[in-house]
């Protein structure tokens, strides 16, 4: 746990230095507007860096840059065949390295396998399923042009907003529209804006995602270095993992502190254009609640075009204003001397709304009032309402959101660490062990060993594929499975050593091999909680406003996996086959 957690560390700080997302915008300028060939380059861009940083950080950046980069465009109606393809490249990938996925690091940990081996004899079926599955995503699987168009067509940034300098999204209040405005302004002209930003304007600290890089490379080299030199004497390999990460660490808490006053500043105009967005949506509503009731109020002029008052009838105080539901001035700067501005026409909004009956003394009164209070005047006016008291809950609040603001990396990377995997493994573990206790893994070794000398080493190939990748669904995920499905190996191999009839170099191998093309593979299969990524996936894409549904998953997943699992398991064959031989297995 302490190899993969210190991994997982360096692999999600180069993520959050916005290398990520600067690689899939350097991979769209590439790919241009051709659907086919975009589609194509974004698939080989999520395989090769899921082979080296694992599959978590590819679901954490890879699927938001997707979901931004589907809302600009104008012509992909449903996300559905860039986020699968998206989610079996990053799984299919990280069964190459031992580094990748934790239930590689059980197999390996189980039957004593070196790295390097491991690693030697999972490439070549790993990157035949990518090489084959592809086109059956493209031309039969999602054949439809309104999932992959031939030519797609997205909105361009201004030249405003290209000019503006990134910043970084792990400043609090820089997490994008979203969370100002929910589900209808993501689909507004604003939220557009605002991913359109994210996608072709990428914030990149091109300094500390160097150095991770530097980190990375340094420590997997030394790891397989290590690995292939051993001799029976290997030390524990987090010897290597756990310095680089703090280094690491100490490398984003430094660099935090050295540019807290930028950040800090940043964060104040963040929280006051989120503000200024929140002002202007009550605006917006009161001017749609003052149009619904314009045919009872009298005197006043409105321009049918753009909906601005008059300057004659807002220099009279006691004439009712009337506003227009249109309050988009796309053209503002060219509008005649006589007409207001929309920061006017929001101040005329503030003083002339008649207040409805409300309780002026409740939070909710000055909502409902039709005056709009800015944010520090509702804060510092002494007598409407009594400062809160500070709770335990509150102070660490502010305590989380001063660290977001001065460490913004170290924070981001802390807050995304996949810690829940630790009580998670040692609850599978005792799980299993007690199955164990009870005698119930003996029971399916001899269940499997029955199977085996009935079917031979393609009969093992093409059953252990199969149980992994269905007990993925319901063992308490790939990592659950693998523990699991090694207990058995383990218990399959004393029987033999029991009887005095050793299982073949070529069956055994064939069997450990089959099993981890399957508990990688299995994560796209049937359930979404057939792994952790997966259930971190459907999360990203919820925050999205990407629903995914259980049968969809199942459905649309069916066939991608029967396609790797078929193709995996045929190289796996040839490989045992020429590689291996039929001699006894000595462990």
């Amino acid at each position: 746990m302490v190899f993969f957690l210190s991994l997982a560390y360096i692999a999600i700080s180069i993520d959050a230095s916005g290398f990520l997302r600067y690689l899939a915008f350097k991979v769209l300028q590439k790919g241009g507007k051709v659907g086919h060939r975009l589609y194509f380059y974004l698939y080989a861009f999520f395989f090769v860096l899921g082979s080296f940083i694992g599959n978590d950080p590819i679901v954490l950046s890879g699927t938001t840059f997707l979901a931004y980069m589907i809302r600009v465009s104008s012509n992909i109606l449903h996300p559905q065949a860039w986020i699968y393809a998206q989610f079996a490249a990053a799984n299919i990938a990280s069964a190459i390295l031992v580094t990748s996925n934790p239930t590689n690091l059980v197999l390996t940990s189980a039957f004593e396998i070196r790295f390097i081996d491991y690693t030697a004899n999972m490439i070549v079926p790993v990157v035949i399923t990518a090489i084959v599955l592809f086109p059956f995503l493209l031309y039969i699987i999602f054949a439809d042009e309104s999932l992959v168009p031939l030519s797609i067509e997205m909105h361009e940034l201004p030249e405003e907003a290209k000019n503006k300098s990134p910043v970084n999204p792990n400043i609090p209040k820089n997490g994008g529209i979203d969370k100002v405005q929910g589900n209808e302004a993501a689909s507004s002209e604003d939220g557009k804006l605002l991913s359109l930003e994210e996608i072709l304007n990428p914030f990149l600290d091109k300094r500390g995602a160097a150095f991770g890089i530097v980190i990375m490379a340094a420590t997997l080299i030394t790891v397989l270095t290590l690995d292939a030199a051993n001799q029976g004497h290997a030390q524990p390999v987090f010897w290597v993992t756990l310095p680089a990460a703090f280094v690491l660490f100490c490398w984003d808490i430094a660099n935090g502190w050295l540019q807290r006053h930028e950040t800090h500043e940043i964060a104040r105009r963040r929280q006051e254009e989120v503000e200024r967005m929140r002002a202007d949506r009550v605006v917006g509503g009161s001017e749609l609640a003052e149009d619904r009731r314009k045919p009872q109020l009298t005197g006043a002029h409105v321009t049918p075009s753009s909906g601005i008052l008059d300057r004659r009838n807002r220099g009279t105080p006691s004439a009712p204003s009337t506003i227009s539901m249109n309050n988009q001035l796309p053209h503002q700067q060219s509008l005649p001397s006589n007409v207001s501005t929309l920061d006017e026409e929001q101040e005329s909004v503030r003083s002339n709304l008649s207040p409805l009956p409300s309780n002026p003394g409740g939070p909710r009164g000055a909502q409902a009032s039709g005056r709009l209070q800015p944010w520090s005047e509702q804060q510092d006016l002494p007598g409407e309402q009594e400062p809160e008291k500070a709770t335990l809950q509150s102070l660490a609040m502010n305590g989380y959101q001063w660290l977001q603001m001065t460490f913004p990396i170290a924070t981001a990377v802390a807050s995304r660490m996949p810690f829940t995997l630790v009580p998670f493994s040692f609850a599978m573990f005792v799980l299993v062990q007690a199955l164990v206790a009870k005698g119930w893994v003996e029971v399916f070794a001899y269940g499997w060993n029955h199977w085996v000398t009935r079917t031979g080493t393609v009969g093992a190939i093409g059953g252990m594929g199969f149980l992994s990748v269905i007990l993925c669904n319901f063992a308490g995920t790939n990592i659950g499975t693998a523990i699991l499905l090694s207990r058995m190996v383990q218990k399959w191999q004393a029987i033999h050593l029991a009887n005095g009839t050793p299982i073949s170099d070529r069956t055994f191998w064939a069997t450990i091999y089959s099993m981890a093309l399957g508990v990688n593979y299995g994560a796209f299969s049937c359930a979404l909680s057939a792994s952790l990524a997966g259930l971190l996936w459907r999360n990203v894409l919820a925050q999205k406003h990407i629903k995914i549904r259980d049968l969809e998953f199942a459905k649309v997943n069916l066939p991608i996996i029967g396609i790797s699992m078929a193709v995996g398991c045929t190289v796996i064959v040839g490989e045992v086959y020429i590689m291996r031989e039929n001699t006894p297995y000595n462990p």
